[in-house]
């Protein structure tokens, strides 16, 4: 039986993984189709770049998941040399990890610039004589240790290239707002966007065979799926692969469809043949569909439970604020940093802390984006409130804390209202980075259209996101004017 990734994994799980491109989507649905019938399944799409991923595999959230013997000696592991699956397997080996199931093909980096403004180019090293030339390569490539800066070194290139999400580099070529970007050498849009693939004359791409990498434990705990996913090796030959990818990309079928014709043993449908196989559903279909519920839940869950816990935090953080100036100035400081920090980059940083993925992290991280306007609204709320205010209630014999609790709180409660208002509405479209680390929400939508550069599938998530925080904003201006109309009387 297959689950999202929503749905519980308890200790007999087969749990599987995958990064945020398209290959890997359909290589893991292939992983889990396969497994499905001899275990429960659980299958994590989408979970984010290498290091998310492996993340995950080394806390056990994920029991296996594709990946690159490239990829794995030369970002993972650091391993100067030869990626051969030996090596790899006694780096890993201490980890209580391993690399097998040789799926057939290779997948490798490559640098493809438009054929109609490549000209003279012919190699990377041709990249040298025309320092103008615009690069967009994507965030991971450019900061591997086999990307760019191992292009750079090698070739002496330079460029300042631009990040861009792999997802819309073949937009961004074809419209000409870039001239060169990084791909992989089974990416279906090679033909479609008339690219030429420049050669590695140096060789510093490593070979990139496609493998499972997995908990040592998992032929024990799972021998069945494990002896199922032992008749892939083999299996996939480039052609496939490439076909499977034209299927998703071009075609517009779903990772799903495409993994189970292709272990159906029928080759990927043919573009002409896409509609009458089930193309991409317009707009309404997928805002309107049964999927966007549950996303909708999850991503209240996410909100809720992020603001409502920053809100219970973060209050008494400001009138610890507010009573306190000196250390007032300290904990807004403190908090305000936390904003700074990028998101994905909290969120790989969470995943090992916390030892999962899933909601945790993504609850850890939302929690702590709201904690500013929150403790600062309290603060400048409490600090708002008149002098004589609190001198009349003490001239009555009220306490400290009667004080606060009658009237303070009431007469800073419009301020420290509109804090809750402002985190919980940032949080409504931060709550979309959820899905890369499997938490769900409308991001998974979002992460899906940027893999496949369907705008469909982004407004999808983006417009559900835009309503919610709307009705947010509306919900709370209620309360607020509910309030107003309470004190008036």
């Amino acid at each position: 039986m297959v689950f999202g990734p929503w749905a519980h994994a308890g200790a007999d799980t087969l749990r599987i993984g995958s990064k945020r491109f398209t290959e890997s989507y359909i290589l893991g649905q292939v992983l889990t189709q396969a497994a499905a019938p001899y275990a429960t399944v659980q299958y994590l799409p989408g979970l984010g770049n290498t290091a998310i991923v492996f993340a995950a595999l080394k806390a056990g959230n994920i029991d296996l998941y594709p990946d690159y013997t490239g990829t794995l000696a030369s970002e993972v592991l650091k391993l100067q040399g030869p990626a051969t699956l030996e090596r790899i397997n006694a780096a890993l080996a201490p980890m209580g990890l391993g690399a097998d199931i040789m799926l057939g093909f290779e997948n490798t980096y490559a640098i493809a610039v438009s054929e109609a403004r490549a000209g003279s180019l012919r190699t990377l090293g041709d990249l040298a004589q025309q320092p103008a030339l615009r690069l967009g390569l994507s965030h991971e490539f450019l900061g591997r240790a086999d990307g760019w800066p191992a292009l750079k070194r090698a070739y002496r290139l330079p460029q300042q290239p631009v990040g861009i999400d792999h997802g819309i580099s073949y937009e961004a070529l074809a419209h000409g707002q870039i001239d060169a970007t990084d791909i992989y050498s089974t990416d279906a849009k090679i033909r479609r966007y008339h690219l030429r693939v420049l050669e590695d004359s140096l060789h510093v791409f490593p070979r990139y065979e496609a493998v499972v990498v997995y908990r040592l434990d998992v032929p024990r705990r799972h021998p069945e799926a494990w002896q199922a996913l032992q008749h892939l090796a083999g299996r996939i030959g480039a052609q496939d692969m490439i076909d499977m990818n034209a299927a998703a990309e071009i075609d517009g079928q779903s990772f799903e469809a495409v993994a189970r014709r292709f272990l159906a043993g029928h080759s990927a449908t043919p573009a002409s043949d896409a509609a009458a196989t089930g193309a991409r559903r317009g707009l309404a279909g997928v805002l309107l569909s049964d999927e966007t519920g549950r996303l909708t839940a999850r991503h209240l869950a996410l909100v809720g439970g992020a603001v409502g816990a920053a809100t219970l935090v973060g209050v008494p953080l400001g009138v610890v604020a507010a009573r306190r100036r000196r250390f007032g100035q300290i904990l807004l400081a403190v908090v305000g940093m936390l904003q700074t920090i990028p998101s994905l980059a909290l969120l790989a940083m969470l995943i090992p802390l916390l030892g999962r993925i899933g909601i945790w992290p993504a609850l850890v991280a939302l929690f702590l984006y709201a904690l500013l306007p929150i403790v600062r609204n309290a603060c400048i709320g409490l600090q708002e409130v008149p002098a004589g205010m609190r001198d009349a209630a003490r001239a009555l014999g009220m306490r400290p804390l009667q004080v606060l609790r009658y009237v303070e709180l009431p007469l800073a409660m419009p301020v420290a209202l509109a804090g809750v208002k402002t985190a919980a509405i940032i949080s409504v479209g931060t709550a979309t980075i959820a899905a890369f680390v499997g938490a769900g929400g409308y991001g998974e939508r979002i992460v899906t259209g940027l893999a496949l550069n369907d705008a469909t599938q982004l407004l999808g998530g983006a417009i559900p996101a835009a309503l919610l925080a709307l009705v947010v904003q509306g919900g709370f201006g209620l309360v607020e004017h509910l309030g107003n109309r309470k004190r008036a009387r």
